[in-house]
């Protein structure tokens, strides 16, 4: 039986190993120079590997079809992920958020440990070989045909060409174009774990704070329409010259994408991200923080007194938006002014207008839809033969390594022997 897996990345990878552990004779047709580009680039280029959190967990950071993934899961775990890279070598550990990264931080390592399983299983590799069209002959796969026009004939296909995140990487959408090719669904292709634009009002505070990171931070989302809060999170992020990104930003994307009517709401000026500078302290505590701080610093100026509590680059926003002067003395300033800052420390507002695009993106939402993909094999449900692997399916997931597992799990599920 001759195995094609269309595409190299850490989906494709997996599968081809899983096939060829099964005696299978395995080929991967990877359109770039290298195999797993994007893996490389992943957690910063160290890898976030996976998560740590029980796998029934993994399902509730998935919001984009999670629970067709469960099989997937079931027969390709965290620990299993984990176990295969110890046995070539590469030891791992558990950083804040349950994200697992290899001891060295260098996502090379992780390549290199699944090259070495390639090998080792004798699993062919062809480099700038681009897939123009999987053969089918009455509803069952018999190859493929390449762009140069060579037919490689095969028993079974696994396309795992990644979705249009990141583009530079090989991920093109290509794999869309030929599942569609053979009758397949596709939902629409948006971009997920994406920074958000801020609006004209919040540009110019984002702008001055470009490049400040904030930890240990809590964010809510909020639909000013209805006052209703579509995400809450805690942990990290970052100002940009053009709005917010990082980590707990990047996964509020994933939430806010599939919010009814939201790209109307963004553009209407209706929803609002509140940063929680101090989530740890009550506004009544934080004012109590503050006083002490004026007491301390009573002969100084307003911009001076705020330096244990806030990041220097923030201070002289915080004072403009507080509405007060920036060389008023502490010891004249108002209990009204002082509210002010307490309430702009615990609702530190920026208006948010839009995603940025798709090949800024972490991931791909949408893809080939799951109602055609048997979710205990990743087999199609259309034509005999053909698999899928990783991101081309419609999943995905927030950041934290739910993603990456995605991709390993489905791999090995697609790469298994059917009887």
């Amino acid at each position: 039986m001759k195995v094609i897996v269309i595409g190299g990345g850490a989906a494709g990878m997996l599968s081809a190993i899983t096939a060829a552990k099964q005696g299978k004779q395995v080929v991967i047709l990877e359109k770039m120079q290298s195999l797993g580009r994007k893996l490389l680039i992943t957690g910063k280029g160290r890898c976030n590997i996976t998560s740590s959190l029980p796998i029934e967990e993994f399902i509730k950071n998935i919001p984009g079809n999670g629970k067709f993934l469960y099989s997937a899961f079931q027969n390709f775990s965290n620990q299993d992920i984990i176990q295969l890279l110890k046995e070539q070598g590469v030891e791992v550990k558990e950083e804040r958020g349950n994200r697992i990264f290899p001891v060295s931080d260098k996502s090379m390592d992780v390549l290199m440990a699944l090259q070495r399983e390639l090998q080792k299983y004798k699993v062919e590799i062809q480099y700038n070989q681009k897939v123009e069209e999987i053969l089918v002959k009455n509803y069952q796969v018999t190859g493929v045909k390449l762009s140069n026009q060579k037919i490689i004939q095969a028993d079974k296909v696994i396309l795992a060409t990644g979705g249009m995140s990141y583009p530079a990487t090989g991920s093109t959408g290509d794999g869309y174009i030929l599942a569609q090719k053979l009758g397949h669904t596709i939902q629409k292709i948006k971009p997920s774990l994406v920074p958000l634009i801020a609006d004209a009002d919040s540009l110019p505070i984002c702008k001055e704070l470009q490049g400040l990171s904030l930890k240990n931070v809590e964010i809510k989302i909020v639909d000013c329409s209805n006052k209703k809060e579509i995400y809450q999170d805690f942990g990290e992020m970052l100002f940009t010259h053009f709005g917010v990104s990082g980590p707990i930003i990047l996964s509020s994307s994933a939430h806010l994408l599939r919010y009814k009517n939201i790209e109307k709401l963004m553009s209407t000026h209706k929803i609002k991200l509140y940063i929680d500078l101090k989530p740890a302290l009550s506004k009544e505590k934080l004012d109590t923080r503050i006083l002490r701080d004026f007491e301390k610093y009573k002969n100084k100026e307003i911009k001076n007194a705020l330096i244990d509590l806030l990041p220097q680059k923030l201070i002289p926003v915080m004072i403009q938006i507080s509405h007060i002067e920036e060389t008023k003395k502490v010891n004249i300033l108002t209990k009204k002014e002082r509210e002010t800052i307490v309430n702009n420390m615990k609702a530190f507002s920026i208006g948010i207008q839009g995603f940025r695009t798709i090949d800024e993106a972490i991931i791909t939402a949408g893809g080939i839809s799951t109602k055609e993909i048997n979710p205990k094999t990743m087999q199609s449900k259309l034509i005999h033969g053909l698999y899928f692997a990783g991101e081309v399916i419609d999943v995905d997931a927030y950041t934290g390594g739910f993603n990456l597992q995605i991709a390993f799990s489905t791999g090995v599920t697609a790469g298994m022997l059917q009887e």
